[in-house]
C-alpha cells in the first residue's frame, strides 16, 4: 500500500466554519464563554454593566494554595511578609507565583484569611500579611 502523510488532510478533519463570517463570535456565545469562566472562579466583573472583567489564569484560591504551600514547605508560618517579599523577594523567585500582580497578590491572601491561614496587615510602608 501507498505510504500516507500522517496529518493529510482527509474529508473528516477539515475545518468547519461555525460563524459564516469568520472573525466574528456572537455576542451570546461570548456571553456563554464568560459566564462559564465567572462560574469557575477564572472571571471577575469589575463593573455592575458587565462590560470590564479580569481574567485570571488561576483562581485567587489556586494562588493562594501555591503561597501556603511555600510558607509551610519552608517552615514560616507565624511569619510577616511585606506583599513586596511574597511577589518579588528573592526568597520567592523561583516560586509560581513570584510576579503576581498586587491586586491579585491580594486577592489569594483574601482567601488565605477566609480560611484562617493568613491575616492581611497595615505595616508602616504597605501592606502585609501574617500567616499562621
Amino acid at each position: 500500500p501507498a505510504a500516507r502523510a500522517p496529518f493529510a488532510p482527509t474529508p473528516l478533519l477539515r475545518p468547519r466554519l461555525l460563524n459564516p463570517r469568520p472573525g466574528k463570535l456572537p455576542l451570546e456565545s461570548i456571553q456563554v464563554v464568560l459566564e462559564e469562566l465567572r462560574k469557575n472562579g477564572n472571571l471577575e466583573w469589575l463593573d455592575k454593566n458587565k462590560t470590564s472583567f479580569l481574567i485570571m489564569w488561576k483562581r485567587p484560591e489556586e494562588w493562594g494554595k501555591l503561597i501556603y504551600q511555600w510558607v509551610s514547605k519552608n517552615g514560616l508560618t507565624n511569619s510577616v511578609f511585606t506583599l513586596y517579599e511574597l511577589a518579588s523577594g528573592d526568597d520567592t523567585e523561583n516560586e509560581e507565583f513570584h510576579g503576581l500582580d498586587e491586586a491579585t497578590l491580594l486577592r489569594a491572601l483574601q482567601a488565605l484569611q477566609q480560611e484562617h491561614k493568613a491575616e492581611i496587615i497595615t505595616l508602616d510602608d504597605g501592606r502585609g500579611v501574617k500567616f499562621f
